[in-house]
């Protein structure tokens, strides 16, 4: 590592990170491999790990915030309520439960072994355990297998997964607001008190939720009400960018109301995002806020939130190597094997079975949003949050090539 350097110009940091990134991520792209990969890549060359000249200051943590927010806009927007139910269909729900639980069950066992710090643990925990959708989409994709029977499990437990995990967050975050002190310290009884009014708060949460999905889908099939509503309001302002304000502040609302009962913005403007589909908006109206929202996130703030994460991730951290191979191999071990047991379970033969453990293994983006969330707040180390970026790495790295392989040698049928 260089020695530092006097910091540079704000607009100079974002000038290196934005363009260093582009450029790796278009490498990477060109290799096959999600861009992020090389955006984060980006962060590590520029930061304490190599040359030294950029580090986290506060102005970009506000940039990296909204990366984040326009991150989880765009996976809630990949997500129906729809296909939610169908995760939790008939035999679906076995690999919904095993593909999440499992691997949660194990990131625990891992923290007790390794006699972790339990808010630490129940962090690697929910990273090990959650599968990236929109590398699950792009690796299937590629594939040409997004809607065979496989393709489409995998999406709606990776679905499942982002719900449940984010939805734990929301639970952990408040919970340990307010829990203040060393957890250690706090009576049981307290803790679960706390717990429980969390869960009680996301309840509430969630039932707004519903109630503004049920009554937008009511009016969404009277007659297309809600399109010609938008429609209309549109037609009468003046700004042509009208319809992506209008968006957005119903998604800031939904941000705002999650904020308000004490749980992350990440869980109310992905579940905003996620009420949003073509019948409520229109097709073509869906499609430009869409395209809108992806050129400023996946163009601009995702390429400053993954370098971000370069920058804080640390090689001189990681001297716990023993933890790091154990994260590792339990990461990839029990997202397979859940995905496997939970396939065998639904009725699949054990390739196929097998196939749909390996389609559940890539992390990646969700995975270090939680990640980010948790080293920001200072409920884990540096060496543990550089731990799970290699690990989101290395899994989203592998996945292509060991789903390719399995796809090539299993039958898709019962």
């Amino acid at each position: 590592m260089l020695e530092p350097i006097a910091e540079l110009p704000f607009f100079v940091v974002l000038l290196l990170l934005l363009a260093l990134a582009r450029v790796m991520g278009e490498l990477m792209e060109r290799m096959g491999q999600p861009s992020m990969m090389g955006e984060i890549l980006a962060g590590v060359i520029l930061g304490p790990s190599l040359l030294n000249l950029i580090h986290v200051n506060s102005e970009l943590e506000v940039f990296s915030q909204l990366g984040v927010f326009m991150l989880v806009i765009i996976a809630g927007m990949e997500i129906s309520v729809e296909s939610i139910i169908e995760g939790l269909r008939g035999k679906n729900i076995f690999i919904s439960l095993a593909g999440f639980f499992i691997p949660l069950c194990m990131g625990l066992s891992l923290g007790a072994v390794f006699q972790l710090d339990v808010v630490e643990t129940i962090f690697i925990s929910l990273c090990i355990s959650i599968t990236a959708l929109p590398i699950s989409v792009r690796i299937l994709m590629d594939l040409g297998k997004l809607n065979t029977d496989i393709g489409s499990k995998i999406i709606s437990v990776a679905i499942f997964n982002d719900v449940v995990a984010l939805s734990i967050l929301g639970i952990v975050m408040d919970s340990l607001k307010s829990s203040p002190g060393n957890i250690h310290d706090i009576p049981l009884g307290a803790i679960g008190l706390s717990v429980g009014y969390t869960l009680l708060k996301v309840i509430v949460f969630m039932a707004a939720v519903y109630v503004a999905f049920r009554l937008l889908d009511k009016l969404t099939k009277h007659r297309n009400y809600t399109k010609t509503r938008i429609d209309r309001i549109v037609g009468k302002l003046k700004s042509k960018e009208s319809l992506f304000a209008i968006i957005f502040v119903f998604i800031l609302a939904f941000a705002s109301l999650s904020e308000v009962v004490g749980l992350h913005f990440v869980i109310g403007a992905f579940f905003g995002a996620m009420l949003l589909s073509h019948e409520l908006l229109g097709k073509e109206n869906f499609h430009i806020v869409e395209k809108s929202t992806s050129t400023i996130a996946m163009g601009f703030l995702a390429p400053i939130f993954f370098a971000t994460i370069g920058l804080e991730f640390q090689i001189s951290a990681l001297n716990n190597l023993t933890l790091l191979a154990a994260v590792l191999i339990v990461s990839f071990v029990s997202k397979i094997f859940g995905g496997y047991i939970g396939g065998k379970l639904a009725g699949f033969k054990d390739r196929s079975a097998l196939t749909i453990g390996i389609g559940l293994n890539g992390r990646g983006i969700m995975e270090l949003v939680i990640a980010n969330i948790a080293l920001s707040g200072g409920y884990i180390s540096s060496a543990t949050f550089s731990i799970l970026v290699l690990m989101g790495i290395l899994t989203t790295f592998s996945t292509p090539f060991l789903l390719k392989k399995a796809f090539a040698v299993q039958s898709t049928k019962y």
